[in-house]
């Protein structure tokens, strides 16, 4: 399929998403298009996040590749993200690349897993939302890396999944209101980015007293015991990202 013919067809199928799930569907077929065999969407949303499974908002990529990256505390070898946010455009790499070409290196233990999963190419961009949170859409597969004509197909492609993202994300925040106050969000938000209850409340302009209570009260009506279990459950039901 030639380029212009393949970003039309594609950028229909992304259209007509109506749904996170079918908007991934399509996403699939992108990747297909490209030679590709996974896509991942990571939040970047928690600066002082150690494990990668928890950025993940939804990825094609088996759960025992991230489960075994965890296991091995590898996103501390791993400084791809800040690689990737200081570019605006789609940043490809490949581990299938001589050595000398690479244009960062590989830890061996990152580069060893994901030769296992056949996670041989890669392609990234960074990605912003309204609110100010940040992202990062990745495709990876088996292919050599890819063309620039290619990375400026799938960089537009890229973001207008992003905006049909957003949108279902909106759409899906006000048909399911929130079990939270926006107060209560506001605090479990803050909280998954790393910060105390002292900063917090600077932050809110509130006492520390009071974004406790917030905190105490989020953690009853989502059924949690403490701070770490209310932030991993308000991130599973999207009710912050």
């Amino acid at each position: 399929m030639i380029t212009h013919e393949r970003q039309s067809v594609l950028s229909s199928e992304i259209s007509a998403a109506h749904s996170q799930e079918g908007l991934f569907l399509a996403l699939r077929r992108v990747t297909h298009e490209f030679s590709l065999q996974h896509i991942t969407l990571l939040s970047l949303n928690n600066p002082d996040e150690k494990l990668l499974n928890r950025m993940v908002v939804q990825s094609s990529i088996p759960e025992p590749y991230f489960a075994e990256f965890d296991r091995r505390r590898l996103l501390e070898k791993c400084a791809l993200a800040d690689i990737i946010i200081q570019s605006k455009l789609p940043f490809c790499w490949s581990i299938g690349d001589p050595l000398q070409s690479r244009p960062f290196p590989v830890d061996s233990a990152i580069e060893d897993l994901q030769r296992r999963y056949g996670l041989i190419t890669s392609v990234a961009m960074t990605l912003h939302s309204l609110e100010g949170e940040r992202f990062i859409m990745r495709f990876d597969g088996a292919r050599p890396r890819l063309t620039q004509v290619e990375l400026n197909e799938i960089g537009m492609i890229t973001l207008h999944s992003f905006d049909m993202f957003e949108k279902i994300r909106r759409n899906e925040r006000k048909a399911t209101p929130s079990p939270l106050t926006v107060r209560e969000l506001e605090v479990v938000r803050w909280t998954a980015q790393g910060k105390t209850s002292v900063e917090i409340g600077q932050i809110l302009t509130l006492s520390d007293h009071t974004v406790n209570a917030y905190m105490t009260n989020a953690i009853k009506k989502l059924d949690c015991v403490n701070r770490t279990q209310l932030v991993a459950k308000a991130l599973r039901l999207r009710l912050i990202a």
